[in-house]
C-alpha cells in the first residue's frame, strides 16, 4: 500500500490520504487503495486513473 499523496495530471489536485476528501465521501485515513473507483477529483472531475504517484 502506498501512504505517497497521488497527484491529478489534469488540475494538479492532490490526494492526501490523511485528510481524505470528506466533503465527497472519503474519509481521513482512507489509503488511495482503498478510495472507491467512482470517487472523482473534486476540482476537475476525472477519475481515479488520472492520477500519479508523487514524491514529497
Amino acid at each position: 500500500m502506498s501512504a505517497k499523496p497521488m497527484r491529478c495530471v489534469i488540475c494538479d489536485y492532490v490526494y492526501d490520504e490523511k485528510l481524505g476528501d470528506p466533503d465527497n465521501g472519503v474519509a481521513p485515513g482512507t489509503p488511495w487503495e482503498q478510495v472507491p473507483e467512482d470517487w472523482v477529483c473534486p476540482l476537475c472531475f476525472v477519475g481515479k486513473d488520472q492520477f500519479e504517484e508523487i514524491d514529497v
